[in-house]
């Protein structure tokens, strides 16, 4: 048996792993490719002159005047989930009303385009999979036989943004929103040339059949009044009724501006952001004893049973450690919103923990890229992750019962 040697040692040196993996199917595949899209152009051009190439006008159509004429070809280079190729396009004038010609465009293939729609889409979804612009390229790289650079991964993900505008613009006059649950979370992105802290501010809606759905993404300074007004006034405008019930982790800024423009709103204080300011306000060896005594309020089985143990909270914490009880009493009814809905419901009221876990999810999708472009790229980051359907959202606890009105007996905070 004869050695191979069509390979010098420099080759085999220098071949890389998965180099020698031939696979008949693929290769066979994208050989038939090339034909089938310029059989489409092909047709396209066909039906545009009313016939085929080579071919006269039928005796019968002889009144109906020439469309036009071709003019030799064109190769264009185009990338698919196929791989790259090349394509013979024919080329053609087309007679216009006045009579003079313009150049045929087809609609298979459009000016000026590299890589297909479906192309396109996979290159984002990796994005979009916590990926960065160079790593997107290295994992594609097999695919499209080196034909993706991070430039290229950076105009994909630009052509979102005409997505992202069309979103940002929607009417909200016939989403059924019964309600909100707002909060907001801090990105670093490169802001005048420098790394800078920005707020995402996250509202979040449930329909009255249990579906989340995110209705805006806001990026601004901060959490001030101001900042959470500006994205409330901007769902108002477009057509967003008052809802039920707001869900909001207790920020200062958001509450002043829920209380200016829905003052008679009933208002839900997420219990997790509670328990975490009573721990703040105590020595770390009480922290065990603390979050026993406030779970096993908040998680009680009953109004009844919620009132008897937050007497019995705030009357022990007042003498072992007075800031706790006062951080408690500062939420005031609003930390027990919740026992006015249905017990089924409670789950899904007590927290804001549906944007809770988004905000963790976007967190880790962003975390290979430290800091992200722009302000915009993250709000449009965000969006796009729900948006392809890559974070999904499930119905809240307790949707059957949303015809049940609250009641208006608020809890009792004698202690």
């Amino acid at each position: 048996m004869k050695n191979d040697t069509t390979k010098t040692p420099a080759d085999v040196a220098n071949e890389k792993l998965f180099d020698n993996w031939f696979d008949p199917v693929e290769t066979e595949l994208r050989t038939k490719v090339r034909g089938f899209i310029e059989t489409m152009i092909e047709e396209e051009l066909e039906v545009a002159l009313a016939r085929p190439r080579y071919g006269r006008r039928p005796v019968e159509d002889a009144a109906v005047p020439i469309a036009g004429h071709r003019h030799g070809r064109r190769i264009r280079s185009l990338t698919g989930t196929f791989g790259p190729t090349e394509i013979t396009v024919p080329r053609a004038r087309i007679f216009g009303a006045d009579g003079k010609t313009a150049e045929w465009k087809s609609k298979v293939v459009r000016s000026y385009q590299r890589r297909t729609r479906a192309a396109d889409a996979l290159i984002a979804s990796a994005y979009l999979s916590g990926t960065n612009t160079r790593r997107v390229r290295r994992a594609l790289a097999a695919l499209f036989g080196g034909a993706v650079g991070k430039d290229t991964v950076s105009r994909v993900w630009r052509k979102v943004k005409g997505d992202w505008d069309t979103w940002n613009a929607r009417s909200l006059a016939e989403e059924p929103i019964i309600r909100f649950i707002l909060d907001g979370t801090v990105v670093r992105v490169r802001l005048d040339k420098k790394s800078t802290s920005i707020s995402l501010l996250i509202a979040l809606g449930v329909r009255q059949d249990g579906q989340k759905v995110l209705l805006a993404v806001k990026n601004m300074g901060g959490e001030s009044e101001a900042a959470w007004r500006t994205l409330l006034d901007g769902l108002v405008n477009r057509g967003l009724k008052t809802p039920e019930l707001v869900i909001v982790d207790g920020a200062p800024g958001l509450e002043k501006a829920l209380a200016a423009l829905w003052s008679d709103v009933l208002v839900q204080r997420c219990t997790v952001h509670k328990h975490r300011n009573l721990l703040a306000h105590a020595p770390e060896r009480l922290h065990e004893e603390i979050s026993a005594d406030y779970k096993d309020m908040i998680y009680a089985g009953t109004k009844q049973e919620i009132e008897t143990k937050r007497k019995a909270f705030v009357r022990k914490w007042r003498l072992k450690c007075p800031a706790v009880a006062a951080s408690l009493e500062e939420a005031s009814d609003r930390l027990f919103t919740f026992t006015r809905f249905p017990k089924c419901q409670w789950k899904s009221i007590r927290t804001s923990n549906a944007i809770e876990r988004l905000h963790e999810e976007f967190k880790r999708r962003i975390k290979t890229q430290t800091v992200l472009p722009s302000a915009e790229t993250a709000a449009m980051l965000f969006w796009a992750l729900l948006a392809s359907g890559q974070i999904t959202m499930r119905k809240v606890d307790g949707w059957q019962t949303f015809t049940e009105k609250p009641s208006h007996q608020a809890i009792d905070l004698a202690a």
